[in-house]
């Protein structure tokens, strides 16, 4: 074995995002035996991190200690002096990971950053004269970053993890599986222009609910959300509230357990994609093609309107609706989402 070469690898953004990022730094670290990683990220998102070898979690606290250029200087330093930061991967490439990799390379350290392909995005989420085609995964986007700092990492398929034992505060709620299908269903996103309505998601959870042998858990996060999902599981005796009871890691034990996840396009997809577990993923202002769809996941497990020629209308979800009636969301019915979870759990 070589010289240890120690990667700092920044991300600083919501879980989702971070979250894509796990299956490509543990196949850089699979692949290239000598090579550890510190990874800078958001202070909350540590359990991401567990188990894997090698993988060191670093918190960043940049509404605190690490704010503006002053904390990320001291974020800088603290880095410095903990490790011996042979390259740095900005997988992030925004002014905060821009401003932490120019401390290292001033103090000449290698470095390499993310190409967001944004001329593309636009293209795709334009109104006029749109190019719709499938763009280069983020996934794979991160994939090259490392690359270029001449490291090896060809992306495969199978799971970052394996599924976890629950842990008994976990099944003093959920109870054991006992043979039972487990399905999770995640109705929120960040923006309205990424949910299916709440009403219609009502009517999936009650189609479910009917079948013999599912067990349903709904997850989310925030007190109103949880609220909104406590008042949906009151009609549903076989419906079990997830949101807001457990931590990251017990949550992370429940998604692997699961046999099919429906989520929107959001964090949920990509925390049910490291164990593998198949999404029934709904897509509405955004699109598979933009680069976001869970790690390893099929595309035929998206739920989508094809023929609407608006979509996608941005690249995250985060630009009003201009038809003004929510249609790519609107006109998904109910039957379409529980039929596919059908399809992938019988």
């Amino acid at each position: 074995m070589g010289t240890v070469k120690t990667i700092l690898v920044t991300r600083l953004s919501a879980m989702g995002d971070v979250a894509m990022t796990i299956p490509v730094m543990k196949q850089v670290l699979d692949e290239n035996p000598e090579v550890e990683i510190v990874f800078v990220t958001n202070r909350n998102w540590g359990a991401l991190c567990a188990g894997i070898p090698r993988l060191t979690f670093f918190p960043a606290d940049v509404k605190g200690i690490h704010k503006g250029v002053k904390g990320l200087y001291r974020l800088f330093r603290e880095v410095k002096k903990a490790y011996r930061i042979t390259a740095v991967a900005d997988l992030h490439n925004v002014l905060r990971s821009q401003i932490i990799r120019t401390f290292f390379r001033l103090s000449g350290t290698p470095v390499a950053a993310i190409d967001k392909g944004r001329a593309e995005k636009k293209a795709l989420t334009r109104k006029e004269n749109k190019v719709l085609q499938p763009l280069t995964s983020t996934i794979e986007r991160y994939a090259k970053v490392f690359r270029q700092l001449g490291l090896r990492c060809e992306m495969g398929r199978k799971p970052v993890f394996q599924p976890r034992v629950l842990p008994g505060t976990v099944t003093a709620v959920t109870g054991s599986k006992q043979g039972k299908k487990w399905v999770g269903l995640a109705p929120f996103a960040t923006y309205r222009e990424k949910m299916y309505p709440l009403e219609q998601m009502a009517a999936v959870l009650g189609v479910l609910a009917q079948e013999q042998g599912l067990q349903l858990f709904l997850l989310g996060g925030g007190k109103q959300e949880v609220a909104l999902l406590t008042q949906l599981a009151a009609q549903y005796p076989q419906v079990i509230v997830v949101a807001g009871r457990f931590s990251l890691e017990e949550e992370m034990a429940i998604i692997s357990q699961l046999d099919v996840m429906i989520s929107m396009d959001s964090a949920n997809m990509h925390l049910a994609s490291l164990f593998g577990v198949p999404v029934v993923s709904v897509w509405g202002a955004t699109h598979p093609f933009a680069g976001f769809m869970g790690y390893a996941q099929s595309p035929e497990n998206a739920i989508q309107i094809l023929d609407l020629s608006c979509r996608p209308c941005s690249v995250f979800g985060n630009k009003p609706c201009f038809r003004g009636d929510y249609a790519c969301m609107e006109w998904i019915k109910p039957a379409q989402i529980a039929e596919k979870v059908n399809e992938i759990i019988l």
